[in-house]
């Protein structure tokens, strides 16, 4: 795909104002950085960044089985959450291998957001309307109507509370003071609606604003009028830095459709004994991953980091897996990564060596995630 085929959010000027450097991301063409890497990291962990995340997708089920629609679909038990709360779970293909991994947020009872990884956004609305056959659900891809502003920070639940008890209605301090991790709630901006979710993927406290993409610059604004100086613009290198460090799965990387969930230590997040049929089960059930390559955490000392694609052996030189994600740590100072190993040898404390460009790194297993905010 050329520069010019590549989609554009509804704040590609604004990036363009602030000297964005892009790249293309899923057919998207986003900030990959504004300043540096470093700093834009640095910054979400001592004060917040503030992310256009706009090419994820938003898809909206509406209808009266609702519940059970969900149920059936995707591989958490997602009728069982209240209203105005969130959860995590994966969309799964018959032989249990993962689609994508997705956020359901509910906004009423008949109502509910998913919000996709971009990469997967249209295969995610395709395969959710296939399985919305014989509920009495409507499937909505709303994806490119609605922007996606995620504030990520200590300071962002300050910086998102005096902005938005400001320009936006229906939301006071006490509404956010009072939303919990993994809840959403919904207020009016500039007429239309804005949901709010205290959801992220840096490890920090943070929030992710949804608007239609005509209000997104104005709430971009507002946001960064907000913050100050204490509120960093930060591109997709930051957010995958970040992700990195909280232990968090990368789809296409930790994620696919040829692993299983427990194989990346996701087997809890599929609702086996809470509900009935759904799609992915009986391959989940009939598949035995006990000899498959499972994901660790890795850590080593110096300079020096892996990247994904890089073998992983063992103390003998043979190869036992292979990094899917790797770094050198801002936060840490030292290289981290996630890899796919031998399941005998994931044990915390086993040591292993990475192959860095020709060059072996001694690596220890360490348990997930790397970083931990206070």
């Amino acid at each position: 795909m050329t520069g010019q085929d590549l989609r554009t959010t509804a704040l590609h000027s604004v990036h363009e104002r602030l000297g964005a450097s892009f790249t293309d991301f899923a057919g998207w063409s986003m900030p990959v950085r504004y300043s540096s890497d470093l700093a834009e990291h640095k910054a979400v962990r001592a004060s917040a960044g503030i992310f256009d995340l706009s090419h994820m997708g938003e898809i909206f089920v509406t209808g009266e089985q609702c519940g059970e629609y969900l149920d059936y679909a995707f591989a958490g038990k997602l009728s069982g959450i209240g209203v105005g709360r969130a959860k995590y779970t994966l969309l799964l293909q018959e032989d249990g291998g993962v689609i994508d991994d997705l956020i359901v947020n509910r906004l009423d009872e008949k109502r509910y957001m998913v919000v996709a990884n971009a990469s997967n956004a249209e295969v995610d609305a395709e395969e959710m309307r296939k399985r919305a056959e014989d509920f009495d659900v409507t499937v909505t891809d709303s994806s490119l109507d609605y922007s996606l502003i995620a504030v990520q920070g200590p300071e962002s639940a300050d910086i998102v509370t005096r902005g938005l008890t400001s320009g936006a209605e229906g939301i006071t301090a006490e509404d956010i003071a009072d939303l919990k991790y993994y809840r959403v709630l919904q207020g009016t901006y500039q007429g239309d609606e804005i949901l709010v979710a205290r959801t992220g993927y840096t490890g920090e406290d943070g929030f992710e604003l949804y608007v239609p993409n005509a209000h997104a610059e104005s709430l971009w604004d507002l946001m960064v009028s907000t913050g100050g100086d204490s509120l960093v613009p930060c591109g997709l290198a930051a957010r995958d830095s970040l992700r990195l460090e909280a232990g968090m799965p990368l789809y296409g990387n930790e994620l696919g459709r040829d692993k299983l969930p427990a194989q990346s230590g996701l087997e809890k997040v599929v609702a086996l004994s809470s509900k009935g049929d759904f799609v992915g089960r009986s391959g989940i059930e009939n598949t035995d991953v006990s000899d498959r390559p499972v994901l660790v955490g890795l850590t080593a000392e110096g300079r020096r980091a892996a990247r994904a694609g890089s073998a992983v052996k063992d103390s003998e030189g043979t190869e036992v897996g292979v990094v899917t994600s790797g770094a050198l740590s801002p936060t840490l100072g030292h290289p981290i990564a996630m890899a796919f190993v031998r399941p005998d040898l994931n044990a915390e404390g086993t040591e292993l060596v990475i192959d860095v460009r020709g060059k072996d790194l001694p690596a220890t297993v360490t348990a997930l995630p790397f970083y931990t905010r206070s």
